[in-house]
């Protein structure tokens, strides 16, 4: 069993099992996004008697809050059981590109060891990376109504122009952070 669960899977897996939740929270009259269980979890906690932003019955949205619990728990679980120890693969383009961008012995880890690790936290680099896209993606979130996931998966499949406008905006960032920010700030 654990082998057929660690293998790599099709795409349409995953983009069938999409519809079927969608389908599901469609006919449940509920939304789909990551980024309002923070106030869920905000409200829960008492938040609510001093902010009214969080004064509402969260127990309404209790499935999401098990969603949430149940992503934490599969990626711990994933991330320690299903762990294959093998360097991940990568293109040579990638790995050379990797490297023109100043991150050293890309694909020998699962992660660039340059940039996610104690030691490169507290250098100019880390703090523009964690704190200050921290602090973009918290206020991107909550500016745009919502995060990727709510607006490229649930409000897309309601039709919503707002969630349209949202992806296109997503896009353009993402664009030009990888293409523009990112070498900028990898090469500090």
């Amino acid at each position: 069993m654990i082998d057929i669960i660690s293998q790599p899977w099709h795409w349409a897996i995953s983009g069938v099992m999409i519809v079927v939740v969608m389908a599901l929270l469609l006919f449940l009259g509920q939304r789909f996004g990551v980024s309002s269980s923070f106030r869920h979890v905000c409200s829960a906690v008492g938040f609510g008697k001093n902010a009214s932003y969080f004064d509402y019955n969260w127990k309404d949205h209790l499935w999401l809050m098990y969603f949430i619990f149940g992503s934490i728990v599969g990626g711990a679980i994933a991330s320690t059981l299903l762990n294959d120890q093998e360097p991940i693969q990568l293109s040579l383009a990638t790995i050379e590109h990797l490297k023109e961008l100043n991150i050293s012995h890309p694909g020998e880890a699962q992660y660039p060891i340059d940039l996610f690790s104690i030691e490169s936290l507290f250098t100019i680099k880390g703090i523009i990376l964690f704190i200050g896209g921290g602090f973009l993606i918290g206020f991107g979130t909550r500016y745009a109504g919502g995060c990727t996931s709510g607006h490229a998966i649930s409000g897309l499949s309601n039709l919503q122009l707002p969630s349209l406008v949202a992806v296109i905006g997503f896009f353009i960032g993402g664009l030009l952070t990888t293409h523009v920010l990112l070498p900028i700030i990898l090469n500090l």
